[in-house]
């Protein structure tokens, strides 16, 4: 937990910075995982009412008792909460803002599955994205964008594989390039809705100063 940003913490809950390569919940062959962290600081399981994939960096709400984790759990599929991901993905996106209104399949079901996106900027060969889930399909973002065309940089399983390799070898990238950026929702204890962002990790913001420049850093407050 000493590598953990606590966001934002109240009797009720606590929003997290989760690092990239964490899961969230323990299970087979998981060694260190969020849920096991939290159990071994509070001496009780934590509440998930939302996750993030393991390889996924970024803001996570936890709730710390089941009244808590009813409410949280209501106001997140009551849509209620807004979700925001910041991705690297392959080529140029067109349009440049838009949706992906694409069905999933999720063990064997094909479900409606929804995720807005605008373009932030772009090079000849990569773009960064910010993303809006319309729905919470598992590895709704990383299929929707590999399904346009756009995979993300560094995804292992949806990607561009010869992309991905090259861009290992010579940018260093070892990570998927997604971020659970910004996290709106309504705080019980405040009853009011407050917009909580997590900082990008080092390796994201290295990458982008190298493709973009640092001129991109003020532009990303402001992708409305």
């Amino acid at each position: 937990m000493k590598n953990i940003d606590i966001l934002y913490e109240d009797a009720d809950c606590v929003v997290l910075n989760k690092p990239a390569g964490l899961a969230v919940q323990g299970g087979d062959r998981i060694t260190t995982s969020l849920d096991n962290l939290l159990a071994e600081i509070w001496h009780q399981r934590p509440f998930l009412v939302h996750r993030l994939d393991k390889d996924t960096s970024g803001v996570m709400l936890v709730a710390k008792s089941k009244e808590a984790a009813r409410y949280y759990s209501m106001v997140i599929s009551s849509k209620r909460v807004k979700k925001k991901y910041l991705a690297l993905c392959n080529g140029i996106i067109h349009p440049s803002k838009g949706k992906i209104d694409e069905p999933l399949e999720i063990h064997g079901t094909k479900k409606a599955s929804l995720t807005l996106y605008k373009q932030i900027i772009h090079s000849e060969q990569i773009s960064l994205v910010e993303l809006q889930l319309g729905s919470g399909r598992m590895h709704q973002i990383r299929r929707h964008l590999a399904l346009i065309g756009n995979p993300i940089l560094g995804d292992d399983k949806y990607g561009d594989f010869a992309l991905n390799k090259l861009l290992k070898k010579e940018r260093g990238i070892k990570r998927l390039m997604l971020h659970a950026w910004e996290l709106t929702i309504p705080i019980l204890v405040l009853q009011k809705t407050i917009a909580i962002t997590a900082p990008m990790p080092d390796y994201f913001i290295s990458f982008l100063e190298c493709e973009f420049g640092s001129q991109i850093f003020p532009t990303l407050g402001s992708c409305e």
